[in-house]
């Protein structure tokens, strides 16, 4: 016959509750439960630098970047204060904060960026405005999203 009363408990030599016993209970090793914060604050750091980082749109005007951008593409742009050369960028020209130009990164100089469209006989760049500071830069190119039939990574 059997007890009716509650079930054995596995213990170890000194009586406490052994390794099976403990995940039976639901209760976690440390380092597991670390290991789940550590992911959790990750994930959040993550999170909130995506927010952080909000993709802007910009259309492309003008034949300045072609054959690589042509007049209507749309674009997705992401904030960024380390450009590079060959990177794609969107800056303020001097003297004029309210327009933006997409441009390609050909030399970054200090806290200077020289910038240069890819069609030299449409374009307005550092050729005629000279290098911008650093912080005209708007963002980086990520992805043109329009036309459907253009869409995916620039570069």
């Amino acid at each position: 016959m059997s007890g009716g009363g509650p079930p054995r408990r596995r213990t170890t030599a000194g009586g406490a509750p052994g390794p099976s016993a403990l995940r039976r209970a639901g209760a976690r090793r440390p380092i597991a439960g670390a290991l789940g914060a550590l992911a959790g604050v990750a994930a959040l750091g993550v999170g909130l630098a995506v927010v952080g980082a909000r993709p802007r749109r910009v259309t492309v005007e003008g034949m300045s970047m072609e054959p690589t951008l042509a007049p209507g593409d749309r674009l997705l742009v992401v904030r960024s204060t380390h450009p590079r050369p060959g990177d794609l960028v969107v800056v303020r020209p001097p003297g004029d904060a309210r327009r933006v130009l997409v441009k390609r990164v050909s030399a970054v100089l200090g806290d200077e960026v020289v910038v240069r469209g890819d069609n030299p006989e449409a374009s307005t760049d550092s050729r005629d405005f000279g290098p911008v500071p650093r912080q005209a830069v708007v963002g980086r190119v990520v992805r043109r999203y329009a036309p459907a039939w253009r869409a995916g990574p620039v570069s």
